[in-house]
């Protein structure tokens, strides 16, 4: 099946979709990697979801990536007695670590002691999704006295968010290390970090993978703002992921971070994925709000690699439908006459190394030369990724002898991942090149493409050819 869009499009498995038959219609409908939330996912049921798309993939014959993405260190208040209580703005509540007392309006466990360590006299606490707010009065190594700004109920196990401290906690728990390891045993092809605050999270991530999955950073704390550039050049990929963020963050700020981080990961050819609430009321409704159009449609013109479904396609009563919808929008925006101008005043200009060279001149003589695609043989998907990162507005077809890097590239903006054999020798390449073009219908005979590659063939990271060739009869070399 062939995406007639560049963005991609990650939908999240649960409740409402982790069978064979939905998770084949929800590629029918445009999903082009599947995310697996460790935060609800037993490692049993990681195996058998897993092996349903693997056998999806099989059944229509395209690469399909899988993200399992971590929980990270979930921060929650203890039991409240009644399982509630309602705070009032301007009164005084206690957090201490007593958690064989339940909570009460006056007073709740926190069983996180690295908490009191990190907090401060006047920073703010948020509880249950930043629905309250307290500000801490006085603090200790197991108590904080806080003052209540903004009141609500608070219930049984809510969430704690610290935007104000850098907890001294990191972002793998024992939970994340156990799924890490079943996730890579599997062979999954992307892990999702979730609340990094530091680059060295994802340096203790990559020894634990050793190459086995790629890397995605997920942004969802003003810590890692303050680190954005270092995290850019550690992680494989990074997530905007809205939802904390815009809980430790004041919510107006998000869109301009989003475009921020966006930029940055383009900047460095990285791919990036905009996720959370795109199109939150197809949940319960059969069509989304005019205002989650928009969203969608401001991540694609944004150039986003990947657009994501979270509750929508995992819990939602209308998977199926949120996929197509998003895939609907997708191609309206990269269709509409504004994307192309859009596109090219956000170029960047090419690194001094040798691959971005010969992608950006790629992009240039595929223009000049009016070519139906660029044609990119890679092993470890950094050809492809350079081709991306050019952002050129026709076909770029990926191929590549190995599965896990087809797999890994499902993720990247435009490229269309094809698994072949690798090439034999120059005239080989062109020649299987304009065959693959041909076959998956992005050109035809007399038609040209460009292809690079790297030489020796088979070289990881060693983008240094492009070279012309005609589209024969039945898709054969004619250069």
């Amino acid at each position: 099946m062939i995406r007639r869009r560049n963005v991609k499009i990650i939908a999240t498995l649960g409740p409402a979709s982790s069978s064979p038959e939905m998770i084949r219609s929800l590629y029918d409908a445009g999903a082009d990697v599947f995310r697996l939330n460790m935060s609800h996912l037993n490692h049993d049921g990681l195996r058998r979801v897993h092996a349903m798309i693997r056998a999806v993939e099989k059944d229509v014959d395209r690469p399909i990536g899988i993200l399992a993405d971590l929980q990270g260190p979930k921060l929650r208040v203890g039991e409240m007695e009644g399982g509630s209580a309602l705070l009032e703005a301007g009164q005084r509540f206690r957090l201490d670590l007593d958690t064989t007392t339940p909570g009460t309006v006056t007073r709740a466990p926190l069983p996180h002691p690295e908490i009191f360590a990190a907090i401060k006299d006047g920073q703010s606490l948020l509880l249950d999704d930043g629905k309250i707010r307290l500000r801490v009065l006085k603090s200790g190594e197991d108590f904080a006295e806080t003052e209540v700004v903004v009141g609500g109920r608070l219930s049984n196990r809510k969430g704690v968010n610290v935007p104000e401290a850098v907890l001294p906690v990191a972002a793998l728990t024992a939970k994340d290390r156990a799924d890490f390891e079943a996730a890579l045993e599997l062979g999954v092809d992307w892990v999702a970090l979730s609340f990094i605050q530091r680059p060295e999270d994802i340096a203790e991530a990559r020894k634990i993978a050793r190459g086995r999955a790629a890397i995605l950073a997920k942004i969802e704390k003003p810590q890692a703002l303050v680190h954005l550039d270092e995290i850019v050049d550690m992680a494989d990929a990074l997530m905007v992921a809205r939802g904390d963020l815009g809980v430790e963050l004041p919510i107006e700020q998000v869109p301009g971070w989003q475009k921020r981080i966006t930029r940055a990961s383009r900047r460095a050819g990285k791919p990036v994925v905009i996720a959370t609430q795109m199109l939150e009321s197809m949940i319960s409704s059969p069509v989304p709000t005019r205002a989650e159009v928009s969203d969608v449609a401001t991540a694609v013109f944004e150039g986003a690699d990947a657009i994501m479904l979270s509750a929508e396609s995992a819990a939602g009563q209308y998977p199926i439908e949120a996929v197509r919808m998003m895939n609907s929008v997708a191609v309206e925006v990269e269709a509409d006459p504004t994307y192309p101008g859009i596109m090219y005043a956000q170029r960047n200009e090419p690194e001094a190394t040798g691959a971005d060279a010969i992608s950006a001149a790629a992009h240039m003589v595929a223009d000049t030369l009016k070519a139906a695609a660029i044609v990119c043989w890679t092993n470890s998907g950094s050809t492809g990724l350079r081709a991306a990162r050019e952002r050129p507005l026709f076909p770029i077809l990926a191929l590549t002898p190995i599965p896990t890097t087809a797999r890994r590239l499902a993720l990247v903006w435009g490229l269309h991942c094809v698994l072949t054999e690798d090439a034999k020798d120059l005239d080989d390449m062109a020649e299987r090149a304009c065959g693959i073009a041909f076959r998956e219908g992005y050109a035809q005979p007399g038609q040209r493409i460009i292809v690079t590659a790297g030489l020796p063939l088979g070289t990881p990271g060693a983008t240094n050819m492009l070279r012309v060739a005609f589209v024969g009869r039945m898709g054969s070399s004619a250069d």
